[in-house]
């Protein structure tokens, strides 16, 4: 079974290293629904798989200095404490493991859901954005760091719940935020939040019991070497046909989740 998790693991980050996006929101349901993995041990699971992958390109874009990290700093300063009371939550819960499947399935259906939505409209928001004259319309400074903290608590708890929602959703939030960040700058942005969110989710699920480290070893010894091809191969393969398609599989996964 673990050459099938190492697969499966090539095959997500192939994906991932072509579009950007795709991690969770694929290896997730995938673990779920193909092999018949926990839902809350496949998101405990893929919370630390992602924070392992996504460090390397949260390395690569701190050196080329496409990091806003004040950015980065208002993000966690609402995600990290959302992502602690979530799993502070779940402990003194004592959820079983029915309710605990439950919760967990339906915010996964949820976020999906939500993914493949922002996927599609990504380029809608982009014009939106911009006014006619080339004027962008954005929230007024005063407000921006207390709504930056907002949508870090937002994502910060779906991601810990679900393991969905740290790449596409928060790269759709920073379009709306910061419409005239370049976009290089939010993907660099997005990953190295994403980084100390999943770590922190993950180490928050092992103290659950909801890690599998066999699973975890499979998906990375297939996934790194996805995620180098598939960074070469991004080059080649036109995004705007791509991403249509995996925002349509993520439709059909999240309909799938639902009725799981």
């Amino acid at each position: 079974m673990s050459w099938m998790y190492t697969l499966s693991g090539l095959l997500v980050g192939l994906i991932v290293g072509i579009t950007g996006v795709g991690g969770g929101s694929l290896m997730t349901p995938l673990l779920v629904l193909l092999f018949g993995v926990s839902p809350a041990t496949a998101v405990g699971t893929d919370l630390l798989y992602a924070s392992l992958t996504k460090s390397l390109g949260g390395w690569v874009h701190g050196r080329r200095g496409t990091v806003d990290w004040r950015v980065v700093g208002l993000l966690a300063l609402g995600s990290l404490p959302a992502s602690v009371v979530t799993i502070v939550l779940f402990k003194y819960l004592a959820l079983d493991e029915k309710t605990l499947r439950s919760l967990v399935t339906s915010v996964l259906s949820v976020a999906l859901l939500l993914t493949a939505t922002a996927l599609l409209l990504k380029d809608w928001i982009k014009k939106v954005a911009r006014r006619q004259d080339g004027t962008v319309y954005e929230l007024h400074h005063r407000y921006l760091p207390a709504a930056t903290i907002a949508t870090g608590v937002v994502v910060g708890a779906l991601v810990t719940i679900s393991s969905v929602g740290a790449g596409v959703l928060g790269t759709v939030a920073l379009l709306f935020l910061y419409p005239r960040m370049s976009a290089v700058k939010v993907v660099g942005t997005d990953i190295v939040h994403a980084v100390p969110l999943t770590a922190i989710a993950g180490m928050g699920h092992l103290a659950m019991g909801t890690v599998d480290f066999i699973l975890l070893g499979s998906l990375l010894l297939g996934s790194l070497p996805g995620i180098y091809i598939g960074s070469h191969l991004s080059a080649k393969v036109p995004e705007k046909v791509l991403r249509p398609l995996l925002a349509i599989m993520l439709l059909i996964i999240g309909i799938k989740m639902v009725l799981y």
